[in-house]
């Protein structure tokens, strides 16, 4: 049967042997240097030891599933010991006690788990559990064990008390690392698929307008409009190929150069030649002073408005405007057409939900507002309001 190793193990000894005053100090400089939180608490498992007057010691964190706690350090516990006891479940005996309670837990013949009852067989069978611990999670915790049949003084477990809250606030740091990590790598798998929708989606959905056309042409006998056709449609899927590649390149697409008011004003130029649907553009912005970012944001907000247009409105005409006063800078794009809410292409399915939700969002990180309802006289009016670059981000005027 498996026993403890023996008492007299070098590294104990020696490290008996060296102040104990500047424990907390050392925990709390490692800390803030920012070292590998494991590692960490494998370093301090043997100061831990000896502080506490113990013959032998482990240390666990939680699974991935918060059910299980995992063994990830160990001193003066055989092999075959640390490796039955890998992992155990987190209400098992003396540990699930100060999980669950989140306290010290002091174990003699009461509490029956794996670890107690293979150091019984060298007479250590007495466990004290120290949880790691930050503002009431449970994070991980240490393993001591004992030949002595009384716990440490008061003291002592005073200072490992406090161990286990400074362990306990690494361990937390970590958690909320990887949890920022998930949301980081969440957001820009967002970001990228809002890209690839008001780049990429909204060119092959012309292109999917334009075959109908083409083959309506062809069964016409119709070469001129045609080859009409073919040219729009070669042009939009070289447009979206070179906008995936931008994408790819630099996880964003392609911005006019010359500035936003310069692709609006193209947007109103190509909008008629692409969907046969007038367009009226009223500049009364004069300059604007925006950042990249800002350019960007807005122009795939006003690129998602018009192709919500001639894909679902069935307009007669439509109206973009822009203009910027106190320091907030409006985009208004209004139809003619059905109005919100008048079909299921603009109530329902996960396209259409999915376009106007990325518009919502490219509004927030704007600072500003969307709105869209009905039109004085029918059709819809979509009108994005944000603050010019240097301003305070406010509300809608």
């Amino acid at each position: 049967m498996p026993t403890l190793a023996p008492t007299a193990d070098p590294p104990l000894q020696a490290a008996r042997s060296t102040p104990e005053i500047g424990l907390l100090a050392e925990i709390t400089a490692d800390l803030g240097a920012g070292h590998d939180v494991e590692a960490l608490l494998q370093r301090f498992l043997l100061p831990i030891v000896v502080l506490a007057g113990a013959q032998a010691g482990a240390v666990r964190v939680f699974c991935d599933d918060a059910r299980r706690l995992r063994l990830i350090g160990q001193i003066g516990l055989p092999p075959e010991v640390a490796e039955s006891e890998r992992s155990v479940d987190r209400h098992c005996g003396v540990c699930g006690i100060a999980a669950d309670e989140q306290r010290l837990a002091w174990a003699g013949g009461q509490v029956d788990c794996g670890l107690r009852a293979a150091a019984a067989l060298d007479g250590c069978a007495q466990v004290l559990a120290v949880p790691l611990t930050h503002r009431g999670r449970l994070l991980g915790l240490y393993n001591l064990f004992f030949e002595a049949t009384t716990p440490p003084e008061a003291g002592v477990q005073s200072v490992l008390r406090a161990v286990g809250d400074l362990l306990g606030l690494a361990l937390d740091h970590l958690r909320l690392e990887r949890e920022n990590l998930r949301a980081s790598v969440l957001a820009e798998r967002q970001a990228m698929a809002a890209e690839v929708h008001d780049s990429v989606a909204q060119t092959l959905t012309f292109v999917k307008m334009r075959l109908p056309l083409l083959q309506q042409a062809i069964e016409d006998s119709d070469a001129y409009q045609a080859l009409q056709y073919v040219g729009d449609v070669r042009g939009a899927v070289a447009q979206a190929h070179g906008s995936l590649r931008e994408i790819l390149t630099h996880y964003r697409a392609p911005v006019d150069p010359q500035g936003l008011l310069h692709a609006l004003a193209d947007c109103a130029r190509e909008f008629p030649q692409r969907t046969g649907v007038p367009l009226e553009f009223d500049n009364r912005a004069g300059m604007l002073a925006l950042s990249a970012e800002q350019e960007a944001q807005a122009f795939h907000v006003v690129r998602e408005a018009l192709a919500n247009v001639a894909q679902h409105a069935h307009a007669r005409h439509a109206w973009l405007s822009v203009q910027a006063r106190d320091d907030v800078v409006e985009i208004v794009v209004e139809d003619d057409g059905n109005g919100p809410g008048a079909g299921p292409a603009t109530t329902h399915g996960p396209a259409a939900h999915h376009g106007l939700t990325i518009m919502g969002e490219r509004a927030r990180r704007l600072g500003g507002c969307l709105e869209v309802a009905a039109r004085d006289g029918g059709g819809t009016r979509v009108r994005l309001a944000f603050p010019r670059a240097g301003a305070q981000p406010q509300g809608a005027p």
